[in-house]
């Protein structure tokens, strides 16, 4: 994935680039332009999550069809809702905005950082996708055992997406909520 970070520097229009010369504006057209990169690498995994989860429900959709009376079909309800859970919270995450008299006072360098960590979670996504293939492969066994077994695999690894998210703040600020 590129960084966004380039894309919206490089977009930055008149007014963006007349901020850069003005005493003043400059530390505050630099932060608000990591905050939007930030906002816009968020979407972008709120948005790949949501179609990891349409491809769990459309595996649900066929275990219906295959196995209605199946175990697994709670399982993956269960884990469909953890996704939708974790799109949110990804989709609504603060942005790293400290007002004038803010208690904590968030720098160009800790906005980099904030992204850097958030373009890290890009991996996790990469684990879930891997988690996600066996899935189909599992319905189509009809071993319950085994699809149980991969659905356990993709909440475990939305789990861990979302705790890392999580974490998000206090790896950046070094404080806890």
């Amino acid at each position: 994935m590129p960084d966004i970070r380039d894309k919206v520097e490089d977009d930055r229009g008149l007014l963006k680039k007349i901020q850069l010369v003005i005493p003043g504006f400059r530390g505050y057209r630099i932060r608000e332009d990591l905050r939007d990169s930030d906002r816009m690498l968020r979407a972008e995994l709120a948005k790949r999550l949501g179609l990891q989860r349409t491809q769990l429900e459309e595996a649900r959709g066929a275990l219906v069809r295959n196995d209605p009376m199946s175990d697994a079909l709670e399982e993956i309800g269960g884990v469909i809702n953890l996704f939708k859970k974790v799109e949110g919270e990804m989709a609504h995450a603060e942005v790293g905005y400290s007002g004038i008299s803010a208690d904590i006072k968030i720098k160009d360098r800790e906005l980099d950082s904030l992204y850097e960590y958030d373009a890290s979670m890009i991996e996790s996504l990469q684990f879930i996708d891997q988690a996600l293939i066996q899935v189909p492969e599992m319905i189509t066994s009809g071993n319950d055992n085994d699809l149980m077994f991969a659905i356990d695999t993709v909440r475990y690894r939305v789990t861990g997406l979302e705790e890392r998210f999580k974490r998000r703040k206090t790896a950046i600020t070094g404080t806890g909520l």
